[in-house]
């Protein structure tokens, strides 16, 4: 794991069972997330683009870090309560994002589903494009936002659908694990 400043980016970067990630932020929160890299430089420079404003918080995203690798070796996180910290995005925006963070880990929504939770029914093609521009994935849980008929839809973080697809397996496996772990079959998972 490594800090550094990068011009005005401050990152922090660790090595997981999902590959490189990689985190800025600023001491509201978590700015941009990038993850599933092969090497530490790679993920990296996938934060080039990113200019936060202000200075990390390094506790703050040193906590945030250790949940993450939590996550890729297969416990179950929350990361509702992260603060986020994003470029002010439209009122559409914020009202997906907003819906999003309550999918449950573990549990899929469709496009129309979430756009529906969003308060917008008739958005369903507009969050796809919101889904697609997220700059914090797994804080914001893009890969469990599914076609309407089951299928993936797509995912911009590397290595694409098969990363949504071993993100979304290695969920259900933890629940499954954690319902046969507890006697009782129940797991919570309500996110706030």
């Amino acid at each position: 794991m490594g800090r550094a400043s990068l011009g005005r980016i401050d990152h922090f970067t660790l090595p997981t069972q999902l590959g490189w990630m990689a985190i800025s932020g600023t001491e509201r929160g978590i700015s941009q997330l990038t993850f599933g890299h092969s090497k530490e430089p790679t993920a990296v420079k996938a934060l080039e683009d990113a200019v936060p404003i202000g200075h990390a918080n390094w506790d703050w995203l040193t906590a945030v870090a250790q949940r993450l690798e939590q996550y890729a070796a297969g416990e179950l996180v929350d990361f509702a309560d992260i603060p986020v910290d994003l470029v002010a995005g439209t009122p559409f925006q914020e009202e997906v994002r907003v819906a999003l963070r309550k999918v449950p880990y573990g549990t899929t929504i469709s496009y129309l589903d979430l756009s529906i939770a969003a308060g917008r029914p008739r958005a369903a093609r507009a969050v796809g494009g919101v889904m697609a521009r997220n700059p914090v994935p797994l804080v914001l849980p893009c890969h469990r936002v599914t076609g309407s008929y089951g299928n993936l839809g797509g995912y911009s973080a590397p290595q694409g659908l098969e990363m949504k697809r071993r993100l979304l397996a290695m969920e259900e496996s933890t629940l499954l694990r954690l319902q046969r772990s507890s006697g009782d079959g129940n797991v919570v998972t309500e996110q706030a």
